[in-house]
This record gives C-alpha cells, structure tokens and sequence, in this order.
C-alpha cells in the first residue's frame, strides 16, 4: 500500500539551511508572498518542510525554463 509521505515542521535554522537563505531574506520574501509563511504554534513559528521543499524545486525549475 502506498502511504503518504510524512511531513515535519521545522525550525527557522533548518528553513535557512535548505533554502540557502538568510532569515533577514526569508522574512523579507514571505511579506512579498514569494516564500512559504510559516504556521504559528503558540508563540513559536514552523515551516512544513514539504512546503519547503516544494519552494526549491519551483526555484529550480525556473532555472530551467529561464
């Protein structure tokens, strides 16, 4: 059976990390509604690492059709 993927909420290092990104840049790009926001637990923010991952492959692919 197929099951469906897992996904993880992550921390703002990890965001950084994948993204290559610093945070000024990060918070910078989810205002202008370019980067995935986070999702607010309590007074902690996480991202989905999907959501994520999703952004860098857009982000690659753009290359390509460039």
């Amino acid at each position: 059976m197929n099951q469906p993927a897992i996904d993880i909420l992550i921390k703002l290092p990890e965001v950084c990390r994948q993204a290559g990104l610093g945070k000024s840049s990060i918070y910078e790009m989810i205002a202008a509604e370019a980067f995935p926001a986070p999702i607010k637990l309590g007074r902690y923010s996480r991202w989905s690492q999907s959501e994520i991952q999703g952004w860098v492959e857009m982000q690659k692919a753009a290359r390509k059709a460039a």
